[in-house]
């Protein structure tokens, strides 16, 4: 029986250990067991101790102590902000106490609720311009021709915008559908960056700017997906001569090279820049450096978002530089086939 007594917390500290999250057993207040992962947050000397000097969390002692089946979210233990599910099970002479970090699906919630809030703002801001008008032309009164046309240009304008933000909220969802699916095609890196920067053409017009492409000759594929690629690289186009183009410089180079087992596309302008506290951001859905000048420029804010998801599927890495005053260089590096 001694022997039984004595090898008995190993075999609990054993049994804990298998369970991945922090897991204890409490008797008379005291911590009998612990694995791993609850001495890295509770600390190394929490064994032996009594309860109140491991957890110093009110409520989560008092259910502890009441040797009932409870399970609570709470937030403070280990450390000030960090959400918890904490599940607390009868044992003869104890407890077994579990806890379960919430912090990925709070933080999840939190994306979620932001999307939603975000893509309700961005979809309600042209809404409220049409049913306006709309309400105008409706009217019994007379509108002259001046006026009907240009409440009938600024409704299709702001349409437009709507079905552009549909779209690339459609278009994300497509990706991240397929974001565990390797592309099977074989894809000139190359040809896409020339296609992408045809397509730009009338944007380019209109900003009176020049798209330059250089491509290394006898670049390998990519194992990709063509029409994917082919978004990434027209989204970056056309945000580089969106927001890029201006008097002191009106060109964009497009560079197109090897890199070792990778082939690398980068897009440079010679633009304003982007000040450095705002790039670590410019991948989240909506998210603008300028709000006002992206809205007139045509931008839905999801440009970025959808190329970073592209650029994750195809197990490539996506990087952004960029100087105020000088400009600002995308770079997108995908392994070779």
């Amino acid at each position: 029986m001694d022997r039984g007594a004595v090898q008995e917390p190993d075999v609990a500290t054993a049994i804990l250990d298998a369970i991945d999250e922090p897991a204890l057993i409490v008797r008379r207040g005291i911590v009998a067991a612990a694995n791993h992962a609850a001495l890295a947050l509770l600390g190394r000397q929490a064994v032996g101790r009594d309860l109140r000097f491991a957890i110093r969390h009110p409520l989560a002692l008092d259910t502890i102590m009441s040797g009932q089946a409870a399970d609570i979210e709470l937030v403070g233990v280990g450390s000030v902000d960090r959400p918890w599910l904490m599940n607390v099970r009868p044992l003869p002479d104890g407890a077994l106490v579990r806890l379960a970090d919430r912090s990925d699906l709070r933080a999840a919630e939190r994306m979620r609720t932001d999307f939603v809030a975000n893509a309700s703002h961005e979809l309600r801001t042209p809404l409220a311009t049409i049913t306006g008008y709309a309400e105008t032309l409706a009217d019994e009164g007379p509108v002259d021709d001046g006026m009907r046309s240009r409440f009938g240009v600024t409704i299709l304008a702001e349409a437009k915008r709507m079905l552009g933000i549909i779209e690339d909220l459609m278009s994300l969802s497509r990706i991240e559908a397929d974001r565990f699916r390797m592309p099977d095609e074989q894809v000139d890196l190359g040809e896409v960056a020339r296609i992408a920067s045809e397509q730009c053409g009338v944007l380019a017009e209109r900003r009176d700017c020049t798209v330059m492409v250089e491509i290394e000759p006898g670049l390998p594929r990519v194992a990709g997906d063509f029409a994917q690629l082919l978004q990434l690289a027209d989204n970056l186009v056309a945000n580089a001569l969106r927001y890029g183009c201006n008097d002191r410089s009106c060109t964009i180079s497009v560079n197109v090279n090897a890199d070792g087992p990778h082939v690398v596309m980068a897009i440079r302008d010679s633009g304003e820049g982007i000040p450095p506290q705002h790039l670590p951001r410019l991948t989240e859905r909506f998210y603008r450096v300028d709000p006002s000048r992206s809205r007139d420029s045509g931008g839905t804010g999801l440009g970025l978002a959808i190329v970073k998801h592209i650029v994750e599927r195809h197990r490539g890495t996506l990087e952004i530089s960029s100087t105020v005053g000088e400009g600002t260089t995308v770079s997108v590096s995908l392994p070779a086939a």
